[in-house]
């Protein structure tokens, strides 16, 4: 392991059968739950979305491991097919519970999709699926909602009320909660006619993450 640039983050390189992945722990003092979070295939953890949960949550007695994809680790642009995401995340799993404390499965776009699919086989507690991608931006007869819904697991959906790959009103009914942010886009940018700021936006998440989170049986 390596501290990176963040004194309370520390790097941790693990070798998966789709190459080597990369976890990046913030970790509670007296930790209840892990949070993993993988990120989605047009961007990595620095997604002011992962961020703002790494630093944010924490404080409530929740390590927070931010996960990088092989793919992403070895420098490459594109993203793999799904078969290879779930491959590369169902081999650093065991990285993930080693830790100790029950593992929520969770991530970004193509990362919450991973979660979704490989979660209960995996004996995550449960899911965290932030920007879903329901469907294909102009596409919503390629429905994904399978993938969510087969979960079998306490999910929560944060989607921006304003995403072009499925807004709020277009998911089905289902056993997930679902929180909508105002304004917000696929990355969770809000234009500036919104009135919103990044900084309420990003609230608005961490609040709804913490909120459920609290409240997992």
């Amino acid at each position: 392991m390596s501290t990176n640039e963040n004194a309370a983050a520390v790097e941790e390189e693990v070798p998966t059968p789709a190459g080597t992945a990369r976890i990046t722990w913030h970790r509670a003092t007296a930790p209840r739950l892990v949070l993993a979070l993988g990120h989605g295939a047009g961007g990595g953890i620095a997604a002011h979305d992962l961020q703002a949960l790494a630093r944010a949550l924490p404080a409530d007695g929740v390590t927070v491991a931010l996960v990088e994809q092989p793919w992403r680790v070895a420098g490459k642009k594109v993203a793999p097919a799904p078969k290879t995401l779930d491959e590369g995340w169902r081999g650093l799993w065991p990285a993930l519970a080693a830790a100790g404390p029950p593992v929520v499965a969770g991530g970004r776009s193509a990362g919450a999709r991973v979660a979704c699919r490989t979660g209960s086989a995996l004996g995550a507690r449960a899911v965290l699926a932030l920007s879903f991608p329901l469907h294909p931006p102009g596409r919503p007869e390629k429905s994904r909602a399978d993938e969510l819904s087969g979960t079998g697991l306490p999910t929560l959906v944060v989607q921006g009320a304003n995403d072009p790959f499925g807004n709020p009103d277009e998911f089905p009914a289902g056993d997930h909660a679902l929180v909508a942010v105002p304004d917000a886009d696929h990355s969770f940018k809000v234009p500036k006619r919104s009135g919103r700021t990044e900084a309420e936006t990003v609230t608005t998440i961490t609040d709804a993450v913490r909120r459920w989170l609290r409240e997992l049986p």
